[in-house]
């Protein structure tokens, strides 16, 4: 195209500025040929005109097109020049927030100086496993696309990392590091990915430093090698370390720091550790206060201190080594600041004596401080024939230290180096690795020494390398696609690295100057000078002739030659170094030694191999003694960089070139003139140029098509080739055929021709735009005039009415005056009757009222003084009642003195006799102190524990006084030489007795206090009960009053903040199950790696060894005891190991406790059954009034109390003569005085009952005398317990039986005329029917107490037993004891005793853990018991009307049993396994098809059924564990099977509402028919297993939710955002070197909307054949769209080209699509479209307009769903696909964002698509009945007996 057409008016250039250095132009003529200027519009609309030069090519470069402005990637812009590169990173940086862009190959990176929330977890799995041109650019694309590489290609991969100081190398390589730690973490736990992660505070610690620069800038090179195994896991890691800046360790440039590492130190030198390194602060040393200030803001060295200590243990640098590193460092500091003082001739110096920082160096590396103070000043000088010892002058004195202190901090840096790669090294073999190089970029500074050329040297290398790279990878591309190649000429920049390496280039020569004793840096300059003053790249200064220039790729940079010679030699004194050999710590001796094993480079370059490269360090060793062979720095560096070239021509490159916006470090602020120097320097703009020299534009045919389909004719449309229509299309737009080349899947361009397309394009749409506009406009014009006509006719009409209207409006105000005065005055004659009648009311009123008031105070008077009269008699009662009382009292005071007098002096004459014993035990009193001292201290941690044990120690006191009588029994039977020991033992046993019996008296003292505060308590509580129900009631009747709008609300609000609570606390739980899973699925994987063979269990193993908290259900002893077991292992296995008897007796003790509880149990649910009877029987019982109920508490109090009484003093004499015999007789199990005694028992009883007639006869008397009064017509009702005073009438009686007694009395009334004819009154007849109840009630009390006798008499008698077997094992201790010497005999009998108290401790620590727990189920009792009595308060209250009705509706109907199948199946113990494996194991979900959905869940209910009927425990509990464990395995070798997971969840869960409907539990029975209720289970109660089956439901449902997600994921980006669901609505824009593969038409991975609901409908169709609830369907597939939403909207804030207008139509038109197929399978209400709303309002953004303030609100209102950060981001990423759009400004998104600021959204940019709903198993009772389900033969299951 010539420049008449391109030049035209309109057209926008560049042009070059000394500020900006690009300014934008626009042409306001067009260019003619042979004009010598342009004529140009500026920004700022100034005139200019810019001359040209045609034959030269010297125009002003064409801006892009807007729509190429922003591009991800440079290579996609149609004019590829510096400007345009340069102002889409300007527009990317400042507008759109984005740091990175690619540009070819590379990924340029610009540091924001500013934390961005792009790097977290989500970010990463994001990014990982996407295609590089997928997703915008990030540091994480090119770390997965390496990692890619190399599994796909398995060749290693290296990403160089390079810019200048501050640009952010360190941080992009250590984002890199830590992709690769979270992508490919170890499989096995070192945690290598961890270490790899903590080498880089350790190294940024020691190798970085604050510059002008930077405040963290990397003062050293470094290459880390991250190792793979086969299955690409990290195995470990290798550093390899580049030219350290020694320099600054003594010398540091104004506002710069030293190594951080200082710092660091003296900010932790007050730590106690730190002591003995005697530093300060760090202004007070030489070294570290050079650059002025020490701090730097926001940084803290304390806390970094901390990381880097953390760091070094992490990978496993001891303490020691720890802190010797720490007291190497902190001598330097003291090296530094040693003062040194020169002497009077100038030619000598010294050192003061009592210098403390010299003496300290010392100290602290271990040195003799003289020899250090003689050779720091002086030096040895060696010739041929003797040895010197020179003095040095002050100049040479702090230059030798300064040597010295930076050749110890470098040995320590190298020492550093080598430990972390140790500690990263693996013994695993290595299959790849991924290098990352973070290497300086290239330098040029006022002042350039020895450092800056090595350094620039080194990036001289990286560029030649580079630049072969891409020129390679374009000449691939090229042959690929069968492209004509022409060679293109790049820089190449090997005559400088010649310069620099080459055979005598400045290295060698400087190498060569350094050999010569007397060379200086002058005479190395000169030969500089005198060899390569011809060369291209070198030149002499003009001024100078000490300084050079070298013409680098990137600059000019001249070097100032001082100090060359002295960094290269890098001298240190032979006598300094052999001090520090001698050092007496290891590791300094360590750091100064000779490395004899050095191998030479070409020998290990030759070792190497293609899948692993060797790693050596850095630095070569040093020879110190032989000055000679010395290498020096440059070849040390320039071995180890061709090295390293060597590693990276291995490898396959990845580029990330990182850019310093700015020199202030101000966040997001753009220096143009710094970042094209960068650019230039990086070898960005030499990618562009060598792009731009080919064909730089490459579209693929079908982008192209849809892209260009508006410039193709129709007849072209008809072929359906589309490649054949690109060609024609092209041919005949674009003349001339060297502007675009046709590839085998692409179409190539030369630059510019993609803009000239687009002009083309954006004029045809114009044209098009106009042709609309003009027929839009005609149209509204005709319908703004059919518009007047219809509003003109409608006015007419209008007016015409309201004539008529007002016409009748006159007519009927007429008639209306006329009716208001007719019904006036009717109205005045109205009031004036009802006036007088008015008056005659109120006096009739006022006269009855006077009559009744006299009636009224007549009957009060006669009330009043019958009140006076009751209140007078009962007090005249009651005064004598207290007095009979009193002397009553008096006489038991007496009685009780008396008693207590006796027991005094029983007790004291006990006390002489044990003062007797201790006189005659003297000689054991010290160690009897010993062993109380033991005791003591073992008892101390019981004794709180000992206060809640009173019960518990009575026991105790009973078991010693039984043990105590068995040894008076033996004592009798034993020989007269053993009875004096085992005198003495019993009377120590009774010491021991007495001492018990003491705290006893004080654990019982406290425990009545405790119990009275208790009590006290409950009472309280009752009271507070009884005002919060007063409260509530209230309450209530305000709430009623108050208007149903508002209840509604507050109730809305309470039930949601409930239900998410709710889900939040099932959310965590269902987490927590999910992490168990997960440790147990981790836990077997271990065990079959340590057994990989075959392994079986044994027979006896509990098949639920994996899940250890599952409870059993008849031996929970068991459980108990494991428990115990635990505590013992706790304590430590040799305490335990001490004497086995403890757990022998410990697990007695449980099975004890354990059968108490059982009993406990079942008394509990006895008394809930009776408190249920006694509510029925009150239901149906006769509406009796309030005087009944008085009656009945009356006589329940007075009846039994007595009762109770005497029998239990009866019960203490049947256990003492019970006791008594069994000490006389073990053999026999009764005796004549038991009988006796039973027969006395019986007589008194009979006593009783006369006693009981006298009652009785009271009773009906006074009831007959209530009955009479009520008769009479008085007004007081009776009341029995103030008016009657009962004997015993304040004891607790039985309910249950008072209630019978009750009854009794009560029937009497109805029974008076039958028996009337004994007596006139009745009252014989009356007392034979109470004494009939009464007697009824003792027999069955009397034959309750027997049974619970003879229970008693059972476990006394084995309580002896025990203790018998107790006494043998006791007596034969004694026996043993008697033969050892007496030393032995009491060390043995302390060992006794500490058996003994251990036994009793655990004793009492198991007792009290278990009362513990009962008080705790208790608390929970009483809480369910309260809530359980407020309801039946409730209920009592609206039953009060219905009793009557519901006594005559109740009927009772005979069930005929089954003779038949009753739904329970019968299997041998040894069929289970069959059973397993042929209901689960082996079970295929096909062959159940076309039966009873989840059969096999009914199955094993029938068979738990049938266990339960046999009442066979370890049955059910055998049955269950290996169900449970089946399913698992079953899940676990079918992990990837949607339909056998959803086959186990459907049967699990029907499992599970089996197990709740058939448990006998009201709230799971109301909907069962008679039938069901007949199958339901009837000794076992399985809640706990229910948990179980919950839990394992819930692993299920996460495995199938983990399944369904691993098929629709990879659909997801495809179908939702890149398919074309709506034809020719999506643009194309160009694409650069980062090719999408989605953009391929028959692509693999190309998904459409359909694919996914045909996934969706086979979930479907699959879960409702195998019979899962509905329910839990719902949450499946709410879910499942929850995982939509979440990777659609992820992908569309990480992608730009995905943001634009037609992605949004798109996106709505697949939600409605989605939305369409849930109504369509009725699943519209599992709030699915709920969790697409983030999706939907991100599509909606997408369309919205973005300009006003308007818009703005419009925006923020509707986006209610995203967080601030989403919004901007969606914003900053909009892109408009056609030139007529306009993009976002950053006015409208800094508007968005200041409406926004109040919201308080989480900083997370991304959606968590690994988030899972907390899932509800509702419950869903089955209409099927057991005896109905058949078993098909299918299942193999003949050995099942139906029963």
């Amino acid at each position: 195209m010539s420049y008449s057409e391109l030049y035209t008016r309109y057209t926008r250039v560049w042009i070059p500025d000394p500020d900006e250095v690009w300014r934008s132009a626009e042409l306001t003529k067009d260019y003619k040929e042979g004009d010598k200027t342009l004529q140009l519009r500026l920004e700022d609309d100034t005139i200019l005109e810019y001359p040209i030069n045609v034959q030269n090519n010297q125009v002003p470069f064409l801006r892009n097109p807007d729509i190429l402005v922003g591009e991800n990637d440079l290579t996609a812009l149609s004019h590829l020049h510096e400007p345009a590169v340069l102002h889409n990173l300007k527009v990317r940086f400042l507008e759109s927030n984005h740091i990175y862009t690619y540009c070819g190959i590379v990924l340029v990176a610009i540091n924001p100086y500013e934390q961005l929330p792009i790097y977290g977890q989500d970010v990463i799995y994001a990014y990982s496993g996407q295609n590089m041109g997928d997703m915008d650019p990030h540091i994480f694309a090119v770390a997965e696309e390496a990692y890619k590489q190399m599994a796909r290609d398995e060749k290693n991969q290296s990403i160089i990392v390079s810019g200048e100081s501050g640009a952010g190398k360190t941080v992009s390589a250590k984002y890199a590091m830590r992709y690769f730690a979270t992508v490919g973490g170890s499989a096995s736990d070192t945690n290598i990915e961890d270490k790899v992660l903590a080498s880089s505070p350790i190294m940024e610690a020691i190798g970085n430093a604050k510059t002008t620069r930077n405040d963290n800038s990397s003062r050293f090179g470094k290459f880390i090698e991250i190792g793979f195994d086969k299955k690409y896991h990290i195995i470990g890691a290798n550093m390899r370390t580049y030219l350290l800046e020694k320099s600054r360790v003594v010398f540091q440039a104004e506002d710069e720091r030293n190594y951080h590492i200082f710092y660091q130190l003296c900010a932790a030198a007050s730590l106690p550790e730190f002591k003995e390194l005697a530093l300060t602060c760090a202004e007070d040393f030489y070294y570290t206060s050079h650059g002025g200030n020490t701090t730097i803001e926001g940084v803290d060295d304390a806390e970094d201190f901390e990381k880097t200590r953390q760091a070094l243990t992490l990978l496993g640098v001891r303490e020691s080594h720890q802190l010797s590193i720490f007291k190497i460092i902190a001598s330097i500091l003291h090296l530094g600041s040693v003062e040194i003082q020169s002497e009077r001739d100038g030619d000598s110096c010294s050192i003061p004596p009592k210098d403390e920082h010299l003496s300290n160096f010392c100290h602290l590396l271990g040195v003799e401080h003289s020899q250090m103070e003689h050779w720091l000043c002086h030096r040895k000088l060696v010739t041929t024939s003797e040895t010197y010892v020179k003095t040095m002058s002050l100049q040479q004195v702090v230059n030798a230290r300064n040597a010295l202190a930076k050749h110890i901090y470098a040995q320590l840096f190298s020492w550093i180096v080598e430990h972390i790669n140790k500690a990263l090294h693996s013994s695993l073999k290595q299959h790849s690795f991924i290098g990352v190089l973070d290497i300086y970029g290239f330098e040029t500074f006022e002042i350039n020494s020895f450092e800056q050329f090595c350094i620039n040297y080194a990036n001289e290398k990286l560029q030649q390398q580079f630049n072969s790279h891409v020129f390679k990878l374009e000449q691939e591309e090229y042959m690929k696609e069968q492209i004509p190649w022409t060679l293109i000429d790049f820089y190449d920049n090997q005559p400088c690295i010649d310069l620099i390496e080459a055979k005598l280039g400045i290295l060698d020569l400087l190498d060569e100057e350094c050999k010569i004793p007397k060379g200086t840096d002058q005479n190395w300059a000169q030969k500089l000078y005198e060899r390569h003053s011809n060369s291209q790249h070198f030149q002499k200064p003009r001024m100078s002739n000490t300084a050079f220039i070298v013409i680098h790729f990137a600059d000019k940079v001249e070097y100032l030659s001082d100090g060359f010679l002295e960094k290269n030699r890098d001298t240190v004194y032979e006598e300094q170094i052999n001090i520090l050999k001698a050092s007496k710590f290891p590791l300094v001796a360590d750091l100064f030694q000779d490395d004899k094993d050095s191998v030479p480079a070409t020998s290990t370059a030759k070792n190497r191999s293609s899948s692993k490269i060797n790693v050596r360090s850095s630095r070569p060793p040093m020879k110190v003694s032989n000055k000679e062979h010395k290498k020096s720095v440059g070849f040390q560096f320039r071995t180890s960089l061709n090295l390293l070239m060597e590693t990276l021509n291995a490898t396959t490159p990845h580029y990330v070139r990182c850019i310093k916006p700015n020199d202030e470090k101000l966040p997001f602020h753009f220096d143009p003139k710094r970042a094209v120097q960068q650019l230039r320097a990086c070898g960005v703009l030499e990618t562009i140029r060598i792009s731009a020299a080919g064909y730089p534009s490459r579209w693929t045919y079908h982008d192209f098509f849809n892209r260009y389909r508006v410039l193709m004719k129709k007849r072209e449309l008809a072929n359906t080739d589309k490649k054949s229509i690109c060609k024609s299309v092209l041919e005949s737009l674009i003349k001339n055929p060297d502007k675009f080349q046709f590839g085998r899947t692409k179409i190539f361009f030369r630059a510019g021709q993609v803009a000239y397309l687009e002009k083309l394009r954006a004029d045809k749409f114009r044209e098009a735009t106009v042709m609309i506009q003009k027929t839009v406009r005609g149209w509204l014009q005709k319908v703004k005039y059919r518009r007047l006509k219809a509003a003109t006719l409608t006015l007419q009409r209008f007016y015409r009415g309201h004539l008529a209207r007002r016409l009748a409006e006159h007519l009927r105000r007429t008639r209306a005056a006329i009716v208001f005065q007719k019904y006036y005055r009717m109205q005045r004659a109205r009031l004036a009757y009802q006036r007088v009648r008015r008056a005659v009311v109120i006096i009739q009123s006022f006269t009855r009222a006077m009559f009744v008031r006299r009636n009224y105070c007549q009957i009060l008077k006669e009330h009043k003084a019958t009140i006076i009269q009751k209140y007078a008699r009962g007090w005249m009662a009651r005064r004598h009642f207290q007095q009979q009382r009193d002397a009553a009292i008096v006489i038991q005071c007496a009685f009780r003195r008396l008693k207590a007098k006796q027991e005094l002096k029983a007790l004291k004459i006990e006390a002489r006799s044990a003062e007797h014993l201790k006189r005659l035990n003297v000689g054991m009193e010290n160690k009897v102190v010993q062993l109380q001292r033991k005791i003591d201290d073992q008892n101390k941690e019981f004794k709180t524990l000992s206060e809640q044990l009173s019960a518990v120690t009575s026991t105790h006191a009973m078991e010693v006084e039984k043990l105590k009588k068995e040894l008076a029994h033996y004592q009798q039977n034993q020989e007269a030489d053993t009875s004096l020991q085992l005198q003495e033992e019993v009377q120590s046993l009774r010491t021991e007795l007495q001492r018990a019996q003491s705290e006893r008296r004080v654990l019982e003292d406290a425990h009545s206090r405790e119990n009275g505060e208790l009590r006290k308590r409950v009472a309280d509580l009752e009271h507070e009960n009884a005002l919060l129900k007063d409260e509530k009631e209230y309450l209530n009747n305000q709430i009623l009053h108050q208007s149903k709008a508002e209840s509604s609300q507050s109730s809305v609000e309470e039930n949601l903040l409930m239900k998410k609570e709710l889900e939040e606390e099932r959310s965590r739980y269902q987490n927590l199950v999910k992490e168990y899973s997960l440790l147990e699925q981790r836990y077997e994987n271990l065990r079959d790696e340590q057994t990989p063979g075959h392994r079986k269990n044994p027979s006896n193993q509990s098949s639920l060894e994996s899940d250890s908290n599952y409870p059993s259900i008849s031996t929970s002893e068991i459980g108990d005891t494991e428990d115990a077991l635990q505590q013992v292992e706790e304590i430590g296995v040799e305490k335990a190991a001490m004497d086995m008897t403890v757990f022998l007796k410990l697990q007695k003790r449980v099975r004890e406790l354990e059968q108490e509880r059982k009993k406990l149990q079942v008394q509990l649910e006895k008394e809930q059954q009776d408190s249920k009877k006694v509510q029925v029987e009150q239901q149906n019982g006769i509406d009796v009034d309030q005087d009944a109920d008085l009656a009945y508490n009356s006589l329940k109090r007075q009846e039994l109390e007595s009762e109770n009484k005497k029998l239990k003093n009866d019960l203490n004499e049947l256990r003492k003569a019970v006791a008594d015999q069994a000490m006389q007789d073990n053999s026999t199990h009764s005796s004549p005085d038991s009988y006796s005694l039973l027969l006395n028992q019986l007589k008194l009883a009979n006593e009783e009952l006369e006693v009981r007639k006298e009652e009785v006869l009271i009773l009906r008397t006074q009831i007959m005398n209530t009955d009479q009064r009520r008769l009479s017509g008085k007004y007081m009702e009776p009341n029995i317990n103030a008016r009657t005073s009962w004997p015993n009438s304040e004891k607790h009686v039985d309910q249950e039986d008072a209630i019978e007694a009750y009854h009794g009395v009560c029937q009497t009334n109805s029974k008076t005329e039958d028996w009337g004819y004994l007596n006139e009154d009745g009252e014989l007849g009356l007392a034979y029917q109470g004494l009939k109840q009464v007697a009824r009630l003792l027999e069955a009390q009397l034959q309750a107490q027997s049974l619970e006798h003879e229970e008693e008499v059972e476990r006394l008698k084995a309580q002896v037993e025990t203790l018998k077997e107790e006494m043998d094992k006791q007596q034969q201790t004694f026996c043993q004891t008697l033969l050892l010497s007496p030393e032995a005999q009491v060390e043995f009998g302390v060992q006794q005793e500490i058996s003994r108290l251990t036994n009793e401790n655990l004793d009492f620590k198991e007792l009290v853990e278990k009362l513990e727990k009962n008080e705790r189920k208790l608390k929970k009792q009483l809480k369910i018991y309260m809530k359980k009595a407020q309801e039946l308060e409730a209920a009592q209250a609206l039953a009060q009307s219905d009793r009557r009705h519901h006594e005559l509706t109740r009927q009772v109907t005979v069930q005929r049993k089954e003779k038949d199948f009753q739904g329970m199946l019968e299997y041998h113990k040894e069929d289970e396994a069959l059973l397993i494996r042929n209901l689960v194991t082996d079970l295929k979900p096909q062959m159940l098809s076309g039966t009873v959905p989840c059969l096999p869940a009914y199955i094993l209910y029938m068979c738990i059924r049938h266990a339960d009927y046999t009442n066979d425990d370890l049955k059910v509990h055998s049955l269950l564990s290996s169900t449970i464990n089946g399913i698992k395995k079953v899940l676990k070798k079918h992990n990837d099977d949607f339909e056998m997971t959803s086959f186990w969840l459907s049967n699990t869960c029907r499992f599970l509402h089996c197990l709740k409907q058939y448990s006998g539990d009201e709230g799971f029975m109301k909907q069962n028919t008679p039938k069901q209720n007949e199958h339901c289970l009837k000794n076992f109660d399985l809640t706990e297993y229910r948990q179980v089956l919950s839990d394992l439901s819930i692993q299920i449902y996460q495995q199938l939710i983990k399944i369904a997600e691993g098929l629709l994921q990879p659909m997801i980006v495809s179908a939702m955002l890149e398919n074309e669901s709506i034809q020719a609505l999506s643009g194309v824009r160009p694409t650069g070197y980062r090719k999408r593969s989605s953009s391929m038409v028959d692509g693999e991975n190309s998904y459409c909307l359909e694919a996914i609901i045909r996934q969706m409908n086979s979930f479907h169709t699959v879960m409702c054949d195998q019979g899962l609830d509905p329910e839990i369907i719902l949450q499946v597939f709410k879910q499942l769209f929850y995982m939509i939403n979440a990777v659609t909207l992820n992908n569309l804030l990480l992608r730009k080209d995905a943001c634009s207008w037609s992605t949004g139509m798109q996106l709505r038109y697949n939600i409605s699509q989605l939305e369409e197929w849930l109504r369509g399978k009725n699943l519209h209400q599992s709030g699915a479209v709920q969790t697409m709303e983030p999706l939907i309002q991100a599509a909606q953004l997408l369309q919205l307009k973005k300009k006003t303030p308007e818009d703005a609100e419009a925006i923020c209102s509707l986006c209610t769903a995203l967080s601030t950060q989403q919004i901007v981001k969606i914003l900053n990423l909009y892109t408009p696909l056609n030139e007529f759009e306009e993009r976002v400004t950053v006015s409208f998104i800094r508007t968005i964002q200041a409406q926004l600021q109040e919201r308080n959204d989480p900083q997370q940019l991304l959606l968590d698509s690994k988030h899972v709903f907390p899932v509800l198993f509702p419950f869903n009772p089955s209409a099927l009945t057991m005896d109905s389900i058949h078993i098909p033969a299918c299942l193999s299951l003949e050995f099942l007996n139906e029963v």
